[in-house]
């Protein structure tokens, strides 16, 4: 078996119409074993960068089938260890569920939403992410809470889940390195949007997390990856279809991402917001999200008979402080510093500021992506990897998309790394906020089910 072949039998060859325009046909479905050869080559680093490069994009143009999809992230996941909570017989009457989320800005919903359900007696295996781009990363928020540990061991990690009910880990180097490699040369290739690539990264970590269900929250407009509600399908159908295929319970909620989620933007301001969430006094866009993907948690591990009963469950968990308990616990159980955490709620805060005041008149709209980039500028998020974030820097939205204001109303206060970056974000966020005379229409928060 040679990757050459594999790579033309994906890529498909050229042939010449009657006009004498040349064009690609004829690619293939790659097979297991294809598909296993090629990603065993490129974790043991037998296949050179360029051939898997090369491979990578012609799946970009080709695609691939949900069979070949569900090959792809079933050899991804195995490339490393997997995770088993069910191991020689135990807890086998447990179904372990964890939500993923595409990413946006704002998004603090992983935070609030495993605490919630934990309260209600749920088993959460949390493996998150850090920020890249205008997306921000629940790892670099936690990283903000004084002492907490998102490195354990596996050992750590599962016992924390069947007695606490969840525990928020960053991917191990044992965990699908496959997709760490093929991740890099994706990022570097301009192969990084193609759905059935996007899926088996996911899904590797995800599966190899040890969950038996898996609830997707799929973000579409201006501040997600997938733009438009039909592309956000897409890519919804590719992640629970390959997870059924994979022997996994799995839904998917397609949300709204045009404009930020919740009033704070940053590290340890999204700690404070969640903190909030969980003694009631959240946004409503954030609870009303939060309830919803908790309720598809809940009915999917068998713990709720229906969504609305499951949405009761996790309102009463946070009107009986339960949740917020859970929280605490957690974070004191990963090494966090709850006394401290608790007495930073609403004071801690960057000491370079400056604010945002509305130029005229008029009904406001505020875009997520530009108010991502700027919190790259202000140091909450990275262009690389290897970017530092600062924890307290970040933006607070004292009026929010559909707010009326009057001329020299406030609308952001903006917290930066230094004195350097204020003045770049704010530019930047001036063109992020649009004044329209007559209320602007407002887009569902969750467009569909998949």
């Amino acid at each position: 078996m040679r990757a050459t072949d594999i790579i033309i039998k994906k890529r498909g060859t050229f042939v010449t119409d009657k006009d004498g325009n040349r064009k690609l046909v004829g690619a293939q479905p790659n097979t297991k074993e294809e598909i296993k050869f090629m990603i065993k080559g490129c974790t043991d680093g037998s296949i050179p960068d360029y051939q898997i490069s090369a491979w990578l994009m012609a799946i970009f143009f080709n695609g691939m089938t949900f069979e070949e999809t569900g090959y792809l992230t079933d050899e991804m996941l195995h490339s490393g260890d997997v995770l088993n909570f069910h191991e020689n017989g135990a807890n086998k009457d447990i179904i372990y569920v964890d939500k993923h989320s595409t990413g946006g800005v704002g998004d603090k919903i992983s935070l609030p939403l495993a605490a919630i359900v934990a309260a209600c007696r749920l088993h959460d295996p949390m493996m998150s992410g850090r920020a890249l781009g205008h997306t921000g990363g629940t790892l670099d928020k936690l990283d903000s809470i004084e002492g907490f540990r998102t490195a354990l061991p596996s050992e750590t990690f599962i016992k924390m889940v069947n007695e606490i009910g969840y525990s928020m880990i960053g991917q191990t180097e044992k965990i699908a390195p496959a997709d760490k490699k093929l991740y890099a040369l994706r990022d570097v290739t301009g192969t990084v949007e193609s759905v059935p690539l996007i899926t088996a990264s996911i899904l590797s970590k995800k599966i190899a997390e040890g969950s038996d269900g898996l609830v997707f929250d799929v973000k579409y407009g201006n501040g997600a990856f997938m733009k438009s509600t039909s592309d956000a399908e897409i890519l919804a159908s590719f992640l629970v279809n390959t997870s059924k295929a994979m022997g996994k319970k799995a839904s998917a909620l397609i949300t709204n991402m045009n404009t930020p989620l919740g009033n704070k933007i940053g590290n340890f301001l999204e700690i404070e917001e969640t903190i909030e969430c969980l003694e009631g006094k959240g946004p409503e866009d954030v609870m009303t999200l939060t309830y919803a993907l908790g309720a598809e948690m809940l009915v999917m591990a068998g713990l709720a008979p229906d969504t609305d009963k499951a949405v009761a469950m996790c309102k009463d968990a946070v009107q009986s402080g339960n949740a917020l308990k859970k929280f605490l616990e957690n974070t004191a159980a990963q090494g966090g510093d709850t006394k401290k955490l608790l007495d930073e709620v609403g004071k801690r805060r960057s000491q370079f500021k400056t604010e945002l005041y509305a130029s005229k008149d008029g009904y406001i709209s505020i875009e997520a992506f530009k108010c991502g980039m700027a919190g790259v500028i202000l140091g909450v998020g990275r262009s690389k990897t290897t970017d530092p974030v600062c924890a307290d820097a970040g933006i607070i939205l004292n009026a929010r998309t559909g707010d009326f204001v009057h001329s020299g109303d406030l609308i952001m206060e903006i917290f930066g790394k230094n004195t350097e970056c204020l003045e770049p974000a704010k530019q930047l966020l001036e063109s992020a906020v649009t004044y329209t005379d007559s209320k602007p229409e407002s887009n569902p928060l969750i467009f569909k089910k998949i």
